[in-house]
């Protein structure tokens, strides 16, 4: 399903199709489903990228278990995955999985000696957005697009950019680039892209604060979003399901400038492989973002929920196991599409998460 271009028709037939369902429903047709005999509260955190997706889930997760109550706080990744390290939550949502020094840390939230995994739930693309007076489109390849967040290309007409966009009226407007001010799995997957494909330019490693000291910070997706529609001359990084009616550059991939969508960056994730090294129950991605092929997005970001091997509290793994569960499975994945235009887990993808959930205790 493309992401943007041709998500709204099909959004379109599916809230029909929901909406004629639940009047079959309320005329007395049986339910598909036994009531669940669920119950207990679960607390999650992190990932903001993943707040549409997670009220979609959340929705429908409780619907169909009425018992069941599901907060979770869209605080950035770090400070998700800090707070279930910390026993402050059931799980963490994180665009990066877990570091290796978290790995050979205790998690207080799991039972004692025992470790937490990376399971995919969200895959999506992350979209350069512009609010640029009299500019409607815009190219950029990784080097332009590295020096603009690095702070070495400060005006709009700045001659880089004016060769990748000939056809562009620039003005000579002051470029305030907008990044994330908390620590964030979103700035470690743009980090990510840029230094795969522009290293002489971006030279610092990938991680989840923004390394250098430069232009705008903003809290959050929300506030990144905020800021660059507030603004004079902006541009950010964000989950693409955040873009609204900002601009949003194309980034050359091969010998082509190519437009987001999910489809393209679900193609990124489905040619790279796992995480060398780790637990056979974690299936942390190492994502390949040098790809010349067109048909792919490599701007993308896999979010995760990371969960215990084995909890503390045998109630919540339960739970924790229903909702991830669902989440990652087909009936979530189809909803994420649906209410977040998340590209869904491959089903070899969501077949590899199941069988993880299932030894989770």
């Amino acid at each position: 399903m493309n992401f943007k271009q041709y998500g709204r028709p099909a959004v379109i037939a599916i809230a029909a199709a929901l909406a004629l369902s639940s009047c079959a429903a309320n005329e007395g047709a049986a339910p598909d489903k036994a009531a669940s005999d669920l119950s207990g509260t679960i607390n999650a955190g992190g990932a903001s990228s993943q707040q549409a997706a997670q009220e979609a889930w959340t929705a429908a997760f409780q619907t169909t278990n009425p018992d069941v109550t599901i907060n979770y706080d869209p605080s950035g990744s770090g400070a998700g995955r800090e707070a279930f390290i910390s026993g402050g939550s059931d799980f963490a949502g994180s665009d990066s999985f877990l570091k290796d020094e978290e790995l050979a840390g205790e998690f207080a939230t799991c039972a004692p000696d025992t470790k937490a995994v990376d399971l995919p739930v969200y895959i999506s693309p992350i979209a350069v957005i512009f609010n640029v007076e009299g500019v409607t489109d815009l190219n950029l390849d990784a080097a332009t697009l590295a020096k603009i967040f690095k702070g070495d290309i400060t005006t709009w007409n700045d001659p880089a950019i004016a060769a990748l966009n000939k056809d562009a009226k620039l003005p000579s407007t002051p470029i305030t680039a907008v990044h994330r001010s908390d620590d964030s799995g979103t700035t470690k997957n743009f980090a990510d892209y840029l230094g795969q494909n522009a290293p002489d330019v971006w030279t610092e490693k990938a991680e989840d604060p923004f390394p250098y000291k430069t232009g705008e910070g903003a809290q959050g997706t929300s506030g990144v979003v905020d800021a660059v529609t507030n603004g004079v001359g902006t541009i950010g990084y964000a989950d693409a399901s955040r873009a609204g009616d900002l601009g949003v550059a194309k980034i050359k991939v091969g010998d082509k400038f190519v437009g987001y969508t999910a489809d393209a960056a679900a193609a990124v994730v489905n040619d790279s492989p796992l995480v060398e090294g780790r637990d056979a129950s974690d299936l942390a991605i190492a994502l390949d973002r040098k790809t010349t092929d067109a048909t792919h997005y490599p701007l993308v970001l896999v979010s995760y929920a990371i969960v215990c091997t084995e909890y503390a509290d045998a109630d919540k793994a339960a739970l924790v196991k229903e909702y991830v569960g669902y989440m990652a499975g087909a009936e979530g994945q189809a909803e994420a599409a649906k209410s977040a235009g998340a590209a869904p887990l491959s089903t070899e993808l969501q077949d590899k998460v199941a069988a993880v959930l299932k030894t989770v205790k």
